[in-house]
């Protein structure tokens, strides 16, 4: 197993969130080990983004936010859910990357015994397929809040696609277009998928913005935006 080193992490969000396409999250609990397979994440840039939690400063909640790179930023929502972000770039910026969904690699029995509720069965594809269910998945929670990410002995983890090297697959297209679930620049296209793949969560339009983007938000961008059009699944 080959982890994720921290300096990867220590980088604009939106330059992270791509690359991170195919890498792999695990989490290692008394029940057993899940791992999964990313295929859809979403950037947000901390204190200089409307839709990001840390944009109104720092609180006990978000805290985590803005602390090192390479950390776990765990939400609770809607009063059911959790979602888990990774802390990118420091140093007080607070910007991070939402793990949005994911293909399970290992512990696929497991990650589906937390998804069964009743008598509904759970399709493969939607074992990971939206931050909420990646979350129950893993068995992620408020638990693992500021986990670091990048050591060994930490049980939730985040490491390479491939143990001999640090590619993701070639014949992976990465596309983008506007986050999902918020209302305030939502526009921004800074979530990225792999184009085709069936484990990515279904696009839900936000309610559109009032006002308009900052300026600023637009201020870093990145040059696989530039030529590709913007797309949803």
């Amino acid at each position: 197993m080959t982890l994720i080193p921290r300096d990867f992490f220590a980088r604009f969000s939106v330059q992270v969130a791509p690359e991170l396409l195919g890498c792999v999250i695990e989490h290692q609990t008394a029940a057993g080990l899940v791992a999964v397979e990313l295929t859809e994440v979403e950037a947000y840039a901390g204190a200089s983004d409307p839709a990001s939690h840390a944009y109104r400063g720092k609180t006990a909640r978000n805290a985590v936010m803005f602390g090192p790179p390479g950390h776990a930023y765990v939400y609770f929502t809607y009063g059911m859910h959790f979602c888990v972000n990774l802390v990118c770039l420091g140093n007080g910026s607070a910007s991070a990357v939402l793990l949005r969904a994911g293909r399970v690699i290992e512990g696929e029995e497991l990650a589906l015994t937390r998804r069964t509720r009743g008598a509904t069965i759970v399709s493969f594809r939607d074992l990971a397929r939206g931050p909420a269910r990646l979350c129950q998945a893993l068995d992620i929670d408020r638990t693992q809040d500021g986990a670091d990410v990048c050591v060994a002995d930490s049980p939730l983890h985040m490491r390479w696609p491939d143990a001999s090297t640090t590619d993701r697959s070639a014949d992976k297209k990465v596309a983008s277009g506007p986050r999902v679930g918020i209302s305030s620049a939502a526009e921004v296209p800074w979530r990225f998928w792999w184009e085709g793949e069936p484990t990515v969560s279904a696009y839900r339009a936000a309610v559109p913005r009032l006002r308009g983007v900052p300026r600023g938000l637009y201020g870093f961008v990145p040059p696989w935006l530039a030529p590709r059009k913007v797309v949803t699944p």
